[in-house]
């Protein structure tokens, strides 16, 4: 069964909205040492019930909201069980070097979440 393993906030202002969270809830970020501008966020110890997730720049292509991320054995199948659901791809299977392979769908009620394979998973075509 797929789980939701990470999630993505979208911040117009990345420094007002870390200082917003730290200050509410008391979550860390890390600034991501890969190739766009992107924070890790902690929101407790490992061992602690819940997930942690990112937080990036919005991009004006995607709803301004949070988008949950689901960890998939195979990305290019998941790809093809979102078309054949009536879903469509919102963001075309891409690699986050040094994580995975990630794509953002679009379910039949307008809601856009993403499917991560990892790196540990070859994808078929890669």
């Amino acid at each position: 069964m797929a789980r939701v393993i990470h999630f993505e906030l979208p911040a117009e202002n990345p420094e007002r909205a870390m200082a917003f969270y730290s200050q509410v809830f008391g979550w860390e970020f890390h600034k991501w040492d890969g190739p766009m501008e992107y924070w890790l966020v902690k929101t407790g110890p490992e061992e602690a019930f819940g997930i942690s997730g990112g937080l990036a720049a919005h991009d004006p292509q995607f709803p301004k909201a949070p988008i949950n991320v689901i960890d998939v054995e195979d990305i290019d199948a998941s790809v093809a069980a979102v078309m054949a659901a009536g879903g469509t791809i919102s963001m075309e299977k891409h690699e986050i070097p040094g994580v995975g392979w990630l794509a953002y769908f679009t379910d039949t009620e307008g809601v856009v979440s993403g499917i991560m394979q990892s790196l540990t998973r070859e994808p078929k075509d890669a």
